[in-house]
């Protein structure tokens, strides 16, 4: 093992407490999971509750039984990263926590005495990797493996678009797919931006500038600006999109609330031979004019239970932006929770 972890739990009696000795075989990595001052190790203390005292490559973890586990379990899965030559950064540290509390709901075999390494999904460009920070990302991102409609559904800042526009740039990039669609209702969240000047692609690139900014993170711009130029990467108005089929591509529908039930069918026909699709929503922020049933929500019911589509629904626990966009959107659910039930 590259971490070697001895276990010692307190007489029966004290109270339910464990020590666990963790020697990692190489300083540098460490060091990486430690953070700069120990602010990882802090945030692990913090969010956990246990007591970690480093030395060298020694790392002693105290506390509970259960909250000592998660703890190793977390440290060992940043140690296998810092292998990689990963960068380690705070939200890294956040992620690792969070799979690690959720593997306690994980059933595992009985011969088993403890919980396994902690194995999150990833997603790999020539650019860089990314990994799940929590269960729910974990799931959507095996989903987007295994399925060709998948849909994506929860609040702002829970990676549902960034991990989409992620899968299909490794998809193009193994040859998996000839080509990347984006497409996005062109549908203003209350404000009215007038008659945009330019050309299509200019007229939407407002709309799609979250795509655009996931697309730039996972592959060099000059390639992103060839692939644009070429139409390898297109942009595809949703309005525009009638009467295409979409095959050998990965297709990306964003912001779907804010399509129509025609727009929303419309578009789920487009799926050709060797085509994926992903679609991405919020069905609480729906932008469209009053009276007007949102096709994703209608879809969700309508596609229920149907074989080969797999929806992955996010809430604020998977909210991987600043700790505070969590905290707005449990506010805002309560809110709309308190005026439902007026």
């Amino acid at each position: 093992m590259n971490a070697a972890a001895e276990v010692k739990t307190t007489p029966a009696g004290a109270s339910d407490m464990a020590h666990i000795v963790l020697t990692f075989d190489n300083n540098k990595h460490a060091s990486a999971i430690y953070g700069q001052f120990d602010q990882n190790l802090a945030l692990i203390e913090q969010k956990l509750g246990v007591d970690l005292r480093s030395k060298g490559n020694q790392l002693t973890v105290r506390g509970s039984t259960v909250a000592a586990e998660q703890a190793r379990r977390a440290l060992d899965y940043l140690y296998d990263r810092a292998q990689k030559n990963a960068e380690i950064a705070p939200s890294d540290v956040e992620g690792a926590i969070r799979m690690a509390v959720a593997a306690d709901d994980q059933l595992t075999l009985p011969t088993l005495e403890r919980k396994g390494r902690l194995a999150a999904a990833q997603i790999s460009t020539r650019k860089r990797t990314i990994y799940a920070r929590t269960p729910n990302q974990d799931a959507y991102m095996r989903a987007l493996e295994r399925s060709e409609l998948v849909f994506g559904i929860g609040p702002a800042g829970t990676g549902k678009t960034y991990l989409a526009v992620a899968h299909a740039a490794m998809m193009l990039e193994r040859g998996m797919v000839e080509r990347i669609i984006l497409s996005r209702p062109a549908v203003e969240a209350g404000e009215r931006l007038g008659f945009l000047p330019g050309d299509m692609k200019e007229k939407v690139d407002p709309y799609l500038r979250p795509l655009y900014d996931a697309l730039y993170d996972m592959m060099p711009a000059d390639k992103v600006e060839r692939a644009l130029a070429a139409g390898v990467i297109e942009i595809a108005p949703l309005a525009f999109m009638r009467g295409r089929t979409l095959a050998h591509a990965a297709v990306i529908l964003d912001e779907s609330q804010n399509t129509t039930s025609m727009q929303m069918k419309m578009f789920l026909t487009r799926l050709g031979e060797g085509a994926r699709m992903i679609v991405t929503g919020d069905p609480t922020q729906v932008d469209l004019p009053p009276n007007t049933k949102s096709g994703l929500v209608e879809a969700l019911k309508i596609l229920d239970g149907v074989p080969g589509i797999v929806t992955v629904r996010f809430n604020d626990a998977d909210v991987v932006r600043h700790p505070l966009v969590a905290e707005i959107v449990r506010a805002y659910d309560r809110a709309g929770a308190d005026k439902g039930a007026v």
